[in-house]
């Protein structure tokens, strides 16, 4: 419901923009990986979901490009569930098999593909793993908490991101997660 609402928003906007240019608008949408991901090439799809990238695919065809982003290690500001306060956390390297593994593997550094870059493109458009952390970030479940088959047409990839510091930095923020040895290795 969420998705479509945003999709609805989006096209409201665009004729509204539309309307008073006198010329179809170009829009730019940032939002999560995991709302701009074509569905279609991801887990929910065989249950009947959607998500934004989908539905602007088929109101839009052949005008709308998809960019993700990518991180193959490093920290975030994330909590540890909905509702929890955030952490600074460390960012497991991507997993076998991933696209954030794939870019750490043949160019470790950021970068971005290109839309005119057919190799990179056609890897991209198919259905590869990609880690997508919002403001929950479960490294002890990632895999099933935040990987899921993904299809964008280009990618900004930050090979080491680093923590978005909060206005207010608490003693908590700052001490960052437990070691995942907790408690022998404290």
């Amino acid at each position: 419901m969420r998705d479509r609402h945003m999709a609805d928003t989006i096209e409201a906007l665009g004729d509204h923009l539309g309307k008073q240019r006198g010329a179809p608008a170009k829009m730019v949408v940032w939002a999560h990986n995991s709302h701009l991901g074509d569905a279609r090439a991801t887990e929910v799809a065989s249950v009947g979901e959607w998500n934004v990238g989908q539905l602007l695919r088929e109101r839009y065809p052949g005008q709308c490009r998809i960019l993700g982003f990518t991180t193959y290690t490093g920290r975030v500001t994330a909590a540890g569930d909905w509702g929890k306060p955030a952490d600074c956390k460390r960012v497991r390297p991507g997993l076998d098999g991933s696209v954030e593994k794939l870019f750490h593997d043949i160019r470790a550094g950021d970068f971005w593909t290109s839309f005119e870059d057919p190799d990179l493109v056609r890897v991209l458009r198919s259905a590869m793993l990609e880690r997508a952390i919002g403001v929950v970030y479960r490294p002890r479940t990632e895999r099933r908490s935040h990987y899921f088959l993904a299809r964008f047409d280009a990618v900004i990839h930050i090979d080491r991101t680093t923590a978005l510091e909060p206005l207010e930095r608490t003693s908590r923020w700052e001490s960052g997660e437990l070691p995942e040895t907790y408690p022998y290795a404290v």
